[in-house]
């Protein structure tokens, strides 16, 4: 079976800091895969790998079948990978609705749109004319995640979608993610807050230190094994 996604036994230094350990990734197109961990596990590192503004010393990035593992960040874009990064990084001068455009920039063809996009976010159709940089950390979040969108990626990356964000206003960005995946995006979720993203994932897989530590379905792992992978209970106590 092909998959939409794999990666396959990445190395990824920061100088002689060796962040990934041989890690996969393999993820079929219309599944949502969140991967969990502690701060310092490696999650960003290997949403940067997969999007293309990091090298693996080792390892292979595919997508679809295709070796993607030399393409810039541009290039990814165009084959259909796009990352809303950890600190959202919305244009602050433009407007809501010009951010967005910028995201159509590769003129892929797909489902999304600025009708489909404030369809998902009807927050944002409200908000269209204002700056990027009045927004609260939520609507800049929406911004973000739609901004990605515009690029009409086939695998939409999300880091931390959740961080220094209120309980209300995640639950409201979580909500915008089955209306998504609909219309045929397939999602690699990085994070934190794992009530939201056990209930949205249909699998788990969880980084300590750079390594695997946990692969599971989502709907069969318990809170204890994830919490046990989590912290590395079940390995320190070997």
């Amino acid at each position: 079976m092909t998959h939409l996604l794999e990666v396959e036994g990445a190395d990824v230094l920061y100088g002689e800091f060796q962040a990934l350990h041989a890690v996969d990734v393999r993820l079929t197109e219309g599944e949502t895969l969140a991967v969990i961990g502690a701060n310092g596990a490696g999650k960003s590192t290997l949403l940067k790998l997969i999007a293309g503004a990091m090298r693996p010393r080792s390892g292979v990035v595919r997508l679809d079948g295709a070796d993607v593992t030399a393409l810039p960040e541009y290039a990814r874009v165009r084959s259909g990978i796009a990352l809303t990064p950890e600190g959202r990084r919305i244009f602050g001068s433009m407007t809501v609705e010009e951010n967005l455009l910028v995201g159509a920039h590769s003129k892929r063809p797909g489902p999304w749109d600025l009708a489909s996009v404030y369809e998902a976010f009807p927050i944002l159709a409200e908000l269209k004319g204002r700056r990027g940089g009045v927004l609260s950390g939520g609507q800049q979040q929406a911004a973000a995640i739609a901004r990605a969108l515009m690029s009409n990626p086939r695998l939409l990356l999300l880091d931390e979608v959740s961080l220094g964000l209120a309980p209300v206003v995640i639950a409201d960005i979580y909500a915008a993610l089955p209306r998504i995946t609909a219309k045929g995006t397939t999602a690699l979720i990085v994070e934190q807050d794992l009530s939201q993203v056990l209930k949205a994932a249909d699998r788990v897989q969880c980084l300590l230190e750079g390594r695997t530590v946990l692969e599971a379905s989502a709907a069969d792992v318990t809170r204890d094994q994830v919490a046990a992978a989590y912290f590395g209970l079940e390995r320190k106590a070997s």
